[in-house]
């Protein structure tokens, strides 16, 4: 039986070199020179830490700005508000998304079935697996889910014959 897998996944590579070519530019920018501003990468977070909230939206503009020419999806990224210390500190915290969630996975399904496609759909794990009979009806669901605008970012993988 053909199938596909339908997930949501971000390559900490894309997001490792954004963030470098983020770095230098800010090493470089004559606006930041001097000033306590930086940008680190942990796990599946970005911080940002700036003198003040002007600077702060500037460091996510940087980045933004850097994820976005790598093609990542700015649906991926979860953007916090920034923290403004009494003393004028500003911190900020950008979360990278990585599989679907039980509730978008449910929407996700149900929008398959409503559209009367002859395929199942299963839940497993953070992906979907969408199978049929034939690769023209799942060319026509994944048409449909790419023509839906979804507030996650979806990829398609394992497409099987």
């Amino acid at each position: 039986m053909p199938s596909f897998d339908i997930v949501s996944q971000v390559s900490s590579m894309e997001i490792e070199n954004a963030v470098n070519i983020a770095k230098k530019e800010l090493a470089n920018r004559f606006d930041y020179k001097g000033s306590k501003a930086e940008i680190l990468l942990e796990k599946d977070e970005i911080k940002l830490s700036a003198e003040d909230e002007f600077k702060i939206r500037g460091l996510s503009e940087i980045v933004l700005g850097k994820l976005a020419k790598r093609n990542i999806s700015l649906k991926s990224l979860d953007q916090g508000d920034p923290d403004i210390s009494p003393l004028g500190h500003a911190r900020q915290s950008i979360k990278i998304k990585q599989g679907i969630e039980t509730e978008m996975a449910k929407q996700i399904t149900t929008f398959i079935r409503d559209g009367k496609h002859k395929v199942t759909t299963q839940i497993q794990d953070q992906q979907i697996r969408v199978t049929g009979k034939s690769r023209d009806e799942l060319q026509a669901v994944m048409a449909a889910v790419r023509g839906h605008e979804f507030p996650v970012a979806l990829q398609f993988q394992n497409f099987r014959d």
